[in-house]
């Protein structure tokens, strides 16, 4: 029976690749002389500090545009609360959001129900699997999701047959 999984998961050595490109730029950038900004990430939070709300908006600008620019979409990022940090700089941390979540993945299912009412979908963790007997639903199911608007990045992965 055919199969596929539907993940949301970014490339962390892409987004490790968009940080170092940003930092390049912060670096030889005129409008940042002198001023002490940084980006870096743990796990999946990356970090920036800035000297200040302007400098700070500018690097996000800056790093979301590495990221368009490596093929990795910003629906990934979830943006938390700005923070003062000492001697007036300012902190903001971005988390990479991987996985499905419960509220996304009942969307997805109910989607997937309205295209392919035969379709089997198991909810695994932080991930679907969809099986049919046709792998033509499965591509209509695919092509279907690609255009349907839900605030996570979704990709298709391991498709058996």
């Amino acid at each position: 029976m055919p199969s596929l999984d539907i993940v949301s998961k970014a490339d962390l050595q892409e987004v490790d690749n968009a940080i170092n490109q940003t930092s390049k730029e912060i670096l030889s950038r005129y409008d940042f002389k002198g001023s002490k900004n940084e980006i870096t990430r743990e796990e999946n939070i990356v970090k920036i500090l800035a000297d200040g709300d302007f400098k700070l908006e500018a690097v996000i600008d800056i790093f979301k545009g590495r990221l368009i620019k490596r093929g990795l979409s910003i629906k990934y990022l979830d943006f938390k609360k700005k923070e003062d940090a000492s001697k007036g700089m300012v902190r903001q941390e971005i988390e990479i959001k991987e996985g499905i979540d419960k509220e996304p993945s009942k969307l997805i299912i109910q989607e997937i129900k309205k295209i392919s009412p035969k379709a089997t979908v198991e909810n695994l963790k932080d991930h679907l699997r969809v099986s049919s007997k046709s792998k033509d639903d499965l591509q209509k199911i695919i092509s279907h999701l690609k255009t349907f608007e839900i605030n996570i990045e979704l990709s298709f992965v391991n498709f058996r047959e």
